[in-house]
């Protein structure tokens, strides 16, 4: 990741004293691991699953429906792989509902 600005380089390069945000007994403990070295502590959060920040896995579910129903509606596996730009074996798992119901990757 390139930092154009000297501004976003000090955010991410800024760091605090430990000794000035840790209580004695818990910057004591860090002490016994990493005395001397930077540290990053993340912050924590709920991790999201696959696609659902980025809306991706709910355009992957409204694409395997659109591809059930044109196949409801007689298309065949060929014009499907042409209109949606998927391999034989894609579409027949979407069509078979072992990727195509939960967008899961893998």
């Amino acid at each position: 990741m390139l930092i154009k600005t000297e501004e976003a380089w000090f955010r991410l390069a800024r760091y605090l004293n430990a000794a000035d945000v840790l209580p004695a007994e818990l910057l004591a403990e860090v002490q016994r691991y990493a005395a001397g070295e930077q540290l990053y502590i993340p912050r924590p959060q709920e991790r999201l699953p696959w696609g659902t920040r980025t809306g991706a896995r709910a355009q992957l579910a409204l694409r395997n429906e659109q591809i059930r129903q044109r196949r409801r509606e007689g298309a065949s596996i060929e014009e499907l792989m042409r209109e949606f730009h998927l391999s034989y074996d894609s579409i027949r798992k979407i069509l078979s509902g072992k990727n195509g119901s939960n967008c899961s990757r893998g």
